[in-house]
């Protein structure tokens, strides 16, 4: 089966769509299920639907890919293409009706994610990628912030549901807070990597991100110019993931690696 990006980002879009539009129909009184990895990492019946919805609707139109799911869908597949979803990135925000929150859907080959789009139902806003092509929000083109002075960059981070990850991330925040702008903590990691891109903040740091957050938001920062990497080398992934705009990453990559950002108490 062929692999157009193009017709790849059409369909991805699509379903992004669709699955907001269901996320949101249910949002009113929808129905909290057992948590999963602790009591703060919440799953409702939204989630699992939109998976669903998103599952159903790539097997339909492309059987052979690859999918992973952050509520539990796996399949390898036989393309080489692999579809990475969250059907709702955020879902505390969801819970709570906090307008923070998103449906994050990556094509991914064996050189990365090839196709990102990430869909904000409450504001309508459709963030997309393709690998080389740049990356748009509601069609208009996005380039980061040209900030290059941390003092004056606007930071966001987020937190791990595990109360042991969350006192050593605060650990962190004395030695940064004096150091930046300011910081922000809004709850979507596919969301704060789209705000990097947008220049709604200049950087966005966090550890334990999974796959399912991580690959269609990279792509998007990446294509608007942003360096998303891990410290001292490494790539983006669950040990930490930095995204910057290029003139404050080095500074803020310093602060991380002296505050040993990805060291994790849980290992």
């Amino acid at each position: 089966m062929t692999a157009d990006p193009a017709e790849l980002l059409e369909l991805a879009a699509s379903l992004a769509r669709e699955a907001g539009a269901l996320a949101l129909e249910m949002r009113v009184g929808v129905e909290q299920l057992d948590p999963k990895s602790s009591p703060t990492d919440v799953v409702t019946a939204a989630d699992k639907a939109v998976e669903r919805l998103l599952v159903d609707g790539i097997r339909a139109a492309r059987p052979d890919d690859g999918l992973l799911g952050e509520e539990g869908t796996s399949d390898e597949g036989t393309t080489g293409l692999r579809w990475v979803v969250d059907p709702i990135d955020g879902t505390v925000n969801y819970l709570y009706g906090i307008p923070q929150w998103a449906v994050s859907i990556g094509i991914e080959d064996a050189e990365g994610t090839v196709v990102g789009v990430v869909y904000d139902p409450s504001k309508d806003e459709l963030w997309q990628a393709v690998r080389g092509s740049g990356s748009t929000l509601n069609g208009a083109s996005l380039r980061c912030s040209t900030v290059t002075s941390l003092g004056q960059a606007l930071v966001a981070t987020g937190f791990g549901y595990d109360e042991r990850r969350r006192a050593a991330q605060a650990l962190l925040l004395p030695t940064l807070l004096p150091a930046v702008r300011d910081i922000r903590r809004l709850g979507s990691g596919a969301l704060d990597l789209c705000g990097v891109a947008a220049g709604r903040t200049d950087a966005y740091y966090e550890q334990g991100l999974s796959p399912w957050d991580l690959s269609a938001g990279r792509l998007i920062a990446t294509e608007a110019g942003a360096r998303v990497e891990g410290l001292c080398g490494r790539p983006a992934s669950y040990d930490l993931v930095v995204a910057a705009a290029p003139g404050v990453f080095d500074a803020l990559h310093e602060i991380l690696v002296a505050g040993d950002a990805d060291a994790d108490p849980l290992r």
